[in-house]
């Protein structure tokens, strides 16, 4: 017979199954919530993104529009293979609109978006009248791509590569 007395429900296997599995759910969800309002920040978004100012959403549309009416062309001659830990040499080519030479100060900026720790900035030197060359050792294995920066007094220009792989040494 069914009643409130009857104690054989909870000896029967299902409900202490039942039971367990609801106290998994209940513990799961809160290491979820703890991690997400203990847990550091993800990296992958700027820290002042919530808070950052307009100014400089300003500053990076003049400087998009400047860099347009620039109109620098770049060639990047790359090698065949990137090898970890072996120093690969790059060729850059700066013309302006007309096709003349662009003689500038080059940075170019190792970018690998799971490690920005490991990010790095190599200056290249100008070997001919707009031509560049320099050497990036990279240190990881990976996906990377480069962000090369130009400077002739006032001017900037920048460019970035598509990313690229960097195979582990042999």
């Amino acid at each position: 017979m069914i009643s409130q007395n009857n104690k054989t429900g909870l000896r029967n296997p299902w409900v202490w199954g039942m039971l367990v599995l609801i106290m998994i759910v209940l513990g799961v969800n809160a290491t979820f919530v703890w991690f997400a309002t203990k847990g550091t920040r993800s990296t992958l978004v700027e820290r002042d993104y919530e808070t950052g100012n307009r100014t400089s959403n300003e500053e990076m549309l003049s400087e998009l529009s400047a860099q347009k009416q620039l109109s620098w062309q770049t060639e990047i001659k790359k090698p065949d293979a990137v090898v970890m830990g072996t120093p690969a040499v790059y060729e850059i080519f700066v013309r302006d609109r007309e096709g003349n030479p662009v003689s500038a100060n080059m940075d170019v900026t190792a970018y690998r978006a799971s490690d920005a720790s490991k990010d790095f900035t190599t200056s290249f030197k100008e070997v001919a009248p707009g031509r560049y060359q320099g050497y990036v050792n990279f240190p990881l294995k990976g996906y990377w791509e480069l962000h090369i920066r130009l400077q002739r007094g006032e001017e900037r220009f920048g460019v970035a590569t598509d990313k690229f792989m960097v195979a582990a040494a042999s």
